[in-house]
């Protein structure tokens, strides 16, 4: 299924924006990044990357939402991470260290977008040096966005969690149930849902 219309190269120029915005590259080289990238469509509810799979494709999204999940020892789904087009997609302990995910990425929503492989990754680490500049700073804006999200479950409260999410990524509450993002605020469903009703009344 398409989930648009445009040609090849209204795409390609997309991808290829999205290499010159990140100020690391001139439009030539950027053009010759965005050649080693080929289109890929995930459909709503469709898994990007399931536990146990080795995850060997680096995504930049163009359209859609993504989230990954785990589960805790009784079972339950507890959301980790939620992916839209400001971040690429993939599970970077399993990608780098080529051993099985622990998580899942579905989507939440019809999703498309552009895929490298890792082996093909590679082969841009060791040939372009500018990419191996962007490469790092996507892994450090990765972990500082990890070290943030630490921190605020052990220093902010619920609702400063809760009021965090919904300025940073508002988006993420149209596209996703309550327990999703509950789980993902460390709380329950039941706590969000008396924190959104309590703040609705201030």
């Amino acid at each position: 299924m398409k989930f648009n219309t445009r040609t090849m190269i209204e795409e390609k120029e997309y991808l290829q924006r999205f290499f010159e915005n990140s100020g690391k590259f001139n439009a030539i080289k950027a053009k010759e990044i965005a050649g080693y990238f080929e289109e890929k469509e995930v459909s709503k509810g469709r898994f990007f990357l399931k536990e146990g799979q080795v995850s060997n494709e680096y995504m930049v999204l163009e359209n859609g939402f993504m989230r990954a999940f785990s589960f805790d020892p009784e079972g339950n789904e507890v959301t980790t991470a939620f992916h839209n087009i400001t971040y690429p997609v993939f599970e970077v302990a399993s990608f780098f260290n080529r051993t099985p995910s622990r998580e899942n990425i579905q989507a939440l929503t019809d999703c498309n977008g552009w895929v490298i492989t890792y082996e093909q990754l590679d082969i841009l680490f060791h040939s372009i040096p500018e990419f191996r500049d962007f490469g790092r700073s996507i892994l450090v804006k990765g972990f500082a966005s990890l070290k943030t999200r630490m921190l605020s479950l052990v220093t902010e409260t619920a609702e400063e969690r809760y009021t965090s999410l919904l300025q940073s990524n508002p988006e993420i509450f149209h596209y996703t149930p309550l327990k999703q993002i509950a789980s993902y605020l460390g709380i329950t469903d039941t706590s969000l849902s008396r924190i959104r009703k309590d703040m609705m009344k201030k």
